[in-house]
């Protein structure tokens, strides 16, 4: 299954209902959403700085990820920007094959 990062910024109503109901709330509702596509969550952040909430997990495939990014930015609470995240090895298969490719000006 395609791994992803979601990185979380929360709207002045999100962060509102965050304080409401908590950090761990907010959580169990972010692994709920996921397993409800088929996918699992690694970790659940909150942070301080650009971004409020990193989530590390997998969900079946792209469309699985858009469904999510759809319900998130829907709900008004908050943005997401969901980043697919590569193993070694995949990296490994990308630089083994070819493609056909010219450099700017070249």
């Amino acid at each position: 299954m395609p791994k992803y990062l979601w990185q979380v910024t929360y709207t002045a109503e999100g962060a509102q209902g965050l304080i409401n109901d908590g950090g761990t709330a907010r959580r169990d509702a972010i692994v709920e959403m996921v397993e409800s596509v088929g996918g699992t969550v690694d970790s659940v952040h909150f942070a301080l700085g650009g971004h409020d909430l990193y989530v590390v997990g997998e969900v079946p495939d792209e469309i699985a990820a858009a469904t999510l990014e759809l319900r998130t930015i829907a709900s008004g609470a908050a943005r997401s920007m969901p980043i697919a995240l590569l193993t070694p090895e995949q990296v490994d298969e990308a630089a083994r094959r070819d493609a056909a490719y010219r450099r700017p000006g070249g």
